[in-house]
Order: C-alpha cells, then sequence, then structure tokens
C-alpha cells in the first residue's frame, strides 16, 4: 500500500532563534531524517507543508492594534490567534531547517499564502474555504497512508491529521517527531486525544523504526 511521509512546517521561524519557536523544536529533524531514510528505502514519497505568509498576515500580531502574541481575535466567525510576525514569503525564517534532508522530498506544499486567512492544517485553510494542492499531490502518486510528524502537534500537525482523517486516509503520528507550543500547558496532550478520538494511531521510532 503506497504510503506519504508528511513533514510539517519544519521551518527556521519554528525552531529555537525563529520568531516562533516551539520548544525543543530542533529535535524533531533527526528523527524525521531517520523516517526520510526509511521511507525513501521502501518506496514511499516525502511530502513537506512550508507556511507561506505574506506580510501582512491577519494572524500576525503587529497587524491586529493592541493585540499581543497568544491573544485571540475572531476572524469571520472562528477564534484566531495572533502570533509573531513568522514564516514571511521569500525570508529566511520561512526556509526549512539547515539539516533537514530537502533533496529527498517529493513536494513541497506551501499554505497560509491567502492574506486574510490562516492555515494551520497542509489540506484546507481554518474556515474550510480554500484546498490546497496536497490531497491531490497525494492521489496523483496513489498514496493510501500517511505518517505526520513535525512541528507544531498541537495546530498544525494536529489539524492536517484531523483534515486527513476527514479525507479519508489512515493516519499514523510519531510522536516523536513533534513538539508542541503548549500556549496553555495542556494543549499538546488535548491535540494528541482529540487526534486519537477521530481515529488517528499514535507510534514512536522506538517502536516502529
Amino acid at each position: 500500500m503506497p504510503k506519504a511521509l508528511l513533514l510539517i512546517d519544519i521551518q527556521n521561524d519554528f525552531v529555537p532563534g525563529g520568531a516562533l519557536a516551539v520548544p525543543r523544536g530542533h529535535e524533531v529533524v533527526a528523527v524525521a531524517n531517520r523516517w526520510i531514510e526509511r521511507f525513501v528505502n521502501e518506496g514511499g514519497i516525502v511530502v513537506a507543508t512550508q507556511d507561506w505568509h505574506p506580510s501582512d498576515h491577519v494572524s500576525f500580531a503587529s497587524g491586529n492594534p493592541g493585540k499581543t502574541p497568544g491573544d485571540l481575535i475572531d476572524l469571520d466567525g472562528l477564534p484566531q490567534v495572533v502570533w509573531p510576525d513568522h514564516c514571511v514569503q521569500g525570508t529566511k525564517g520561512a526556509a526549512f531547517v539547515d539539516g533537514l534532508n530537502v533533496d529527498a522530498i517529493h513536494s513541497v506544499v506551501r499554505k497560509g499564502s491567502d492574506s486574510r486567512l490562516d492555515s494551520y492544517s497542509g489540506f484546507f485553510d481554518n474556515h474550510h474555504r480554500k484546498q490546497t494542492e496536497l490531497a491531490g499531490v497525494l492521489r496523483q502518486a496513489g498514496v493510501e497512508e500517511l505518517y505526520i510528524l513535525g512541528l507544531a502537534t498541537d495546530y498544525c500537525v494536529k489539524f492536517t491529521a484531523l483534515d486527513a482523517r476527514e479525507l479519508g486516509f489512515p493516519v499514523t503520528l510519531v510522536l516523536d517527531g513533534c513538539r508542541a507550543i503548549n500556549v496553555q500547558p495542556d494543549d499538546e496532550q488535548k491535540a494528541i486525544e482529540e487526534m486519537k478520538r477521530a481515529g488517528v494511531k499514535v507510534t514512536t521510532s522506538a517502536e516502529a523504526l
């Protein structure tokens, strides 16, 4: 059964030193590379998502007067967290982290490029108004099963996994290949439980490799 490894937003702005650093986010790179090697050796494909925001993106605190990162705003009826400016198109912060084996990536799917819509998921924006090309890339490659890792567990990883399940893909989360933001201390655990309820399986490198 053809499989794909989805690498979620392993970008400079999401690791220590970046504009929206996920604690210990750099640790996912080595895990990702081990899984990339496995997928390449077994004939699977590797697909990466990349946050790719315009400089005036609606999620940036800088464009929401009086708001600071972590605050909530209403965005067309949905609660929207505002963040530090991050992953601006063409900047170093938006680039993949040095050391990630990008040569093995089959396709890169960029998201969040509409200034008025945020896109945690690799498949859809948060309002499900627009779809990225991710599902099409996977279907065209004949992919029938997904493994997911990257940043961050409680946001882009979670929403990508949930949308993948909605689209009918079996999904396995590689837990040691993810790190969480934890705006609230239990966000990571809540995200894992939510994914499990949606039918996402959870594994670790120690169990699977």
